[in-house]
This record gives structure tokens, C-alpha cells and sequence, in this order.
């Protein structure tokens, strides 16, 4: 039985990558051909239409509408979604096997459950309109119709919680494995520390073992690309003291702590660092004591006295992270009541590769949009808009997603008018030894989508309202990189649809393969672009084409596969306990390269004669099937 420990029991919008517009958004209908997702509707040179029909979509999110009539299906007869996990109500009964929250099983149960809990300040309304994105069946006229209509739901609305996330990717496996069905999890919010910033941590590890087993991942990248809040030094080629002024991110109130500042640097090294307190001018006036890593893993909640200022801050140090070692640090300051007060991050080292970023902190312990690092003086290091990517998008097996406007289509003529420029507020890669995030751009900019009806936030303005089953519904426009990645989780859904025996490393192969190109582009920040923007009709093609390898364990085969990566002219052990087990390499186009059936102890495969890149390793030990990637270089 699995049980959580830590409740962090507030969870508000900050903690999601959307920004609610003003502006009048653009018909998810309208927007899909710039996805080319009508195409894959129309079934054109395809064998048939797909929509995403026996494919499962989780969302972890918050504000779910479970009655909103986009979650049924095409005739809005039956809810689509299957079950919901709510973390936060207590009412029971828990899912099997975990002893918290609520689990609420079949459409009389939903409908009379009618919404996720009142979280603390307001009911929500993100996750409706991001589940509508990815698999909503549109008004009763067929407006607003979302990128797999097709497609089952299963939501859950999660504590802010490291454990909680992870408990949720468990319980949507666990419902897949039961229904029998692929399953793609949309992430639509993003923290930059929980975990670690090149993408290690517990949730992380939770995501690649269920990725090895099947599951697609796909989560937005932030929305930090207008705020310079990463600040960076190689003390490997320069020594000198690091100082950078710590701005404070507006909005937040009443709910205003200060800032958070995560840092970092290379495995086994370490720095010490500490709050510069200063005038309006940027003249220091003094300093708060200063830690090094190297003290170990420590928390502390303390006040400094700066030349009779009251310096608030409090620390979370680790001195190694498991498992890559880096340094992390989580320094949370709050804001100073006295006008004309400053403060500045001030880090020194002999060694190491040295990051920092600065986000709002707020008093529910979240918060993930930027403040800026700015350099009032000579001598000062001012913040940059790089490695902009935190918290579940960072993590290698993640699909991340960043965003731009949806250029539309033109029905007569087939011409695409209007801007299709990369959003403002993307966030920028790479990621820490990953310079390839992000993945890929869908539309995300003023993107009009279902609103919850139970929501009791005044952000917003519902439009195209209709009436059904005597309640009324309607839509709203919100931006943001929670608006692009629920996109491409519905072009996952069509491509599991097309050929369910796809990895999720062919997925997302796939989707950067067929990703295309136009003058946006290739006029925008290269950083935030990713391998361009998404193709759902080219994906599906290519997916058409690909041998999948069929994945179905219950639990891992009781064998190890080292080393990876393979270094050139060298071989891949695989050991293991059964008595035989059958093994075949493929290439990252599904192509078999090898078959033979080896025994238990140590067995080598010859991976001499393959170019470097990436293969799949598949091992059927007669009881379980389970793939393994492996990086030749």
C-alpha cells in the first residue's frame, strides 16, 4: 500500500503554464489545420480516419468539469471520461492500493460528483481547458473540437507533492494495464525545483520506468521566455565571485512570500553562497553569512541581521544529488518591507559549472514564473533568458512542448494566413546535458477551449455558450505552453491510434522527424523552438510505416542490460536469471537487426558493426516483454 507523507495542500494557477487572454482566441477548430490535424480527420492516403478511439489520455492537472459536454463522445451520449483520481477530496474511497483522496469510477458517479474539489481559494477551471485541447468532442456544433475527440479521459486532480505525481503516473498505468489501452499523460505545469535541473530526481525516475513500459509523457515547457531569470558561470574559466541582483517577480498577492532561487553546478564540486543586501543603486551595504555545499544536506529557516536589517530566508542544501551528484540548493527569500532595499545573489567557487534561476515564491510553497537577475554596476552578472526548462519538462523521456500562434487555414484556397510567430513566452532550452529541449512547438497562443462551469474565478469571460442537460457551458481564450502540450498529446493519441506498438522513444522520434518548417521558424529563437512545429498528418503517416514493438510486462524481467551507452568496438552484456530469453535489436526505425535466444548468466551482443545513435533492445523472458534503449557512440 502506498501512502503519502508530505501534503502540501494548496494548489493554485501559478503552479500552471496558461496566461488568460483578453483578446478574442482562436477556434480550436480553426486552429488544428495548422497542426495538419484535419488531414489525419479526412483520412487523406491514410487507411482510415483517426480521432484517437482506443487510446487513453490522463491529465494531471487541476480544475475539472467532469460534466462538460466536450468530454462526451461525437453524439453527446456518452462521458469519455473513464474514472478520475481527486487527491485533495476525502471522502473516499482510494484507488486501489494507494489510502488517500478519491477515486470516482463510471458517468453517474462523475456527473454527480460534477467537479474537482474547491482547492483552497477557488474552484479551477486550467484543467478543462486543457483536457478539452487534447481530446474534447467540441460544442454541440462541433466548434472548439479538440485534437483527439476519439480518445478516453482519465484525470487527476494531485497534491503538490513529489510522492502525489508520482502516485498519479501509477494509478493511470495501473488503469491502462486494466482497460487494456495505450496511455498518453498530459503535464501541464512545471516547477524548477521539484526534482533537479538536468532532469533527475523522483519524479523523473517514476516517469522512465513507466516510458520503458509503454507510457507517453508529454508536458509543457514553461513560460519564462520574456523574463531573464537564469544566470550562468563556468568557474572552471573564470574564479571570480559571482554577483547578480535578485529582482522580484510582480502578482502573487495576497499570497506573496518573496522569491525562490534554485542552484546547481557540475557533479563533485561545490560553492558557497550567500543574500548581498543593497541600496537602490546597487552599492552593497552588507552581507548574510555564506554556506558551501559542501556543509551537506541541511534545511534552515532563519533571520540574518545586515547593518540592522532583517534578512528572512530559508534553505534547502544538498550536497550531492542522487544520482548525478550535483550540488542543489533551494534559497528562498522573502521580499524586504523596507523601500529602497535590495538584495543580490553573491555565489563563489573554485570549480564547476554554476546556474541559478529565480522564481516568485509564494506561501503555498509554489510558484513558477520568473523574476529577473539584472547588473546595476560594473562587476554585476545579468540574467539571460537560457535554460528556461524546469520540472517535469526537463526530464529526458518527457516530451516537452513549447508554443506558438496558430496560423489558419483557408478552407477555399488552402492557404494559411495570419502570424505563426513562436510565443513571447516560451521558455528558452536546453536543459542541463540535454541541449535538445525543447522537443517541438504546437499552438499554444490564444487558444479558445472549454471553460469549467463550476469554476468561481473571475479571470475570465465565458463566450459561444450553450445549453445541455439544463446547464450552461462555455469557452474561453488562455495562452500558454499549457495550451501547446495537451496539442501534441492529442497527436500522440492519433499516432498510438495508428499504430499502437509504437515506444515512446519512437513517438517522439516521430514527432521531430515529421516536425515542419516555415519562415517563423526560422526567424525565431532556435532555443525555444525545438525540432519545429508539429505535423499530426506527417506524424501519422510515419507512424503507419514504423514496426512498433509490442510492450505488455507486469513487471521487469530480473535482468540487467550494461553498459549505456555503448562505446565504439564494444559489446552489450546482457545478464540476467531466467533460463532463456528471447532477444532482438532494433534500429530507431523499427527495422530488426538481430534475433537469437540466449540463456541465463552473461550474454554479449557484438554492436561493432551499427553506426552510432540509438537502438532498441527487446527481451522476451516467456513471461514478460520489455524494451530497453540503447546509445551507441
Amino acid at each position: 500500500m502506498r501512502k503519502i507523507f508530505t501534503f502540501l495542500v494548496f494548489l493554485l494557477p501559478c503552479l500552471l503554464f496558461a496566461q488568460v487572454n483578453a483578446i478574442d482566441g482562436i477556434w480550436l477548430n480553426k486552429a488544428v489545420p495548422d497542426g495538419r490535424v484535419d488531414s489525419v480527420y479526412q483520412g487523406i492516403e491514410l487507411p482510415q480516419s483517426f480521432t484517437g478511439e482506443d487510446v487513453i489520455i490522463g491529465v494531471t492537472d487541476w480544475g475539472f468539469d467532469y460534466t462538460h459536454p466536450v468530454f462526451y463522445d461525437l453524439q453527446k451520449q456518452n462521458c469519455r471520461i473513464l474514472r478520475v483520481w481527486d487527491q485533495f477530496r476525502n471522502a473516499g474511497p482510494a484507488p486501489d492500493g494507494f489510502t488517500y483522496g478519491t477515486e470516482i469510477v463510471g458517468q453517474e458517479a462523475l456527473l454527480a460528483a460534477q467537479c474537482d474539489t474547491f482547492n483552497v481559494y477557488e474552484y479551477g477551471y486550467h484543467g478543462t481547458h486543457v483536457t478539452s485541447i487534447a481530446a474534447g468532442s467540441g460544442s454541440m456544433s462541433g466548434s472548439f473540437r479538440g485534437v483527439a475527440p476519439g480518445a478516453n479521459i482519465i484525470l487527476c486532480t494531485f497534491l503538490v507533492s513529489e510522492q502525489a505525481v508520482v502516485d498519479a503516473f501509477h494509478w493511470m498505468f495501473q488503469v491502462a494495464q486494466q482497460e487494456q489501452k495505450r496511455l498518453v499523460i498530459n503535464m501541464s505545469w512545471g516547477l524548477y525545483y521539484m526534482g533537479y535541473m538536468d532532469g533527475t530526481g523522483l519524479v523523473a525516475s517514476a516517469m522512465q520506468e513507466l516510458s520503458d513500459q509503454g507510457v507517453v509523457f508529454v508536458t509543457s515547457a514553461g513560460n519564462n521566455g520574456d523574463v531573464k531569470f537564469h544566470v550562468h558561470q563556468d568557474f572552471n574559466t573564470n574564479t571570480d565571485t559571482l554577483m547578480s541582483m535578485i529582482e522580484f517577480a510582480t502578482g502573487g498577492e495576497p499570497h506573496r512570500y518573496g522569491e525562490s532561487i534554485t542552484m546547481t553546478s557540475s557533479p563533485n564540486t561545490s560553492f558557497s553562497y550567500a543574500i548581498a543586501v543593497a541600496d537602490d543603486q546597487g552599492g552593497i551595504i552588507g552581507y548574510t553569512p555564506f554556506y558551501n555545499t559542501q556543509r551537506g544536506d541541511f534545511s534552515l529557516d532563519t533571520t540574518a541581521y545586515v547593518v540592522g536589517y532583517p534578512v528572512e530566508y530559508k534553505i534547502d542544501n544538498v550536497a550531492a544529488s542522487v544520482p548525478n551528484a550535483l550540488p542543489h540548493v533551494r534559497l528562498r527569500v522573502k521580499k524586504s518591507i523596507y523601500g529602497g532595499v535590495k538584495y543580490g545573489l553573491i555565489v563563489a567557487a573554485n570549480e564547476g559549472d554554476f546556474h541559478a534561476w529565480n522564481v516568485i515564491e509564494l506561501t503555498n510553497d509554489v510558484g513558477n514564473w520568473g523574476g529577473a537577475f539584472t547588473a546595476p554596476n560594473a562587476g554585476w552578472t545579468a540574467g539571460n533568458k537560457e535554460y528556461g526548462i524546469g520540472a517535469p519538462a526537463n526530464v529526458p523521456c518527457a516530451i516537452s512542448v513549447a508554443a506558438h500562434q496558430a496560423r489558419q487555414k483557408n478552407n477555399t484556397t488552402g492557404e494559411f494566413t495570419g502570424a505563426g510567430n513562436i510565443a513571447g513566452f516560451s521558455s528558452w532550452g536546453p536543459v542541463i546535458g540535454n541541449p535538445d529541449k525543447p522537443d517541438i512547438s504546437a499552438p499554444g497562443q490564444s487558444v479558445m477551449a472549454a471553460l469549467s462551469s463550476f469554476t468561481s474565478s473571475t479571470d475570465h469571460t465565458p463566450t459561444n455558450t450553450f445549453s445541455f442537460n439544463g446547464r450552461t457551458y462555455g469557452f474561453c481564450s488562455l495562452s500558454g505552453t499549457s495550451m501547446s502540450s495537451p496539442f501534441v498529446t492529442g497527436v500522440v493519441a492519433l499516432m498510438l491510434e495508428a499504430n499502437p506498438y509504437l515506444t515512446p522513444d519512437q513517438v517522439k522520434y516521430i514527432l521531430k522527424q515529421t516536425a515542419y518548417h516555415d519562415q517563423y521558424t526560422e526567424s525565431g529563437p532556435q532555443l525555444a523552438i525545438g525540432a519545429g512545429k508539429v505535423d499530426a498528418y506527417q506524424a501519422v503517416l510515419m507512424a503507419l510505416q514504423i514496426d512498433g514493438i509490442e510492450q505488455h510486462s507486469v513487471s521487469y524481467s530480473r535482468c540487467r542490460v550494461y553498459p549505456n551507452p555503448v562505446e565504439n568496438k564494444a559489446f552489450v552484456v546482457i545478464e540476467g536469471d531466467e533460463n532463456m530469453y528471447d532477444v532482438q535489436l532494433f534500429d530507431m526505425s523499427g527495422r530488426q537487426l538481430m534475433h537469437q535466444t540466449m540463456t541465463s548468466g552473461v550474454n554479449n551482443i557484438d554492436m561493432q558493426a551499427y553506426a552510432s545513435g540509438c537502438y532498441f533492445i527487446k527481451i522476451n523472458d516467456g513471461k514478460n516483454i520489455i524494451t530497453k534503449k540503447i546509445i551507441k557512440q
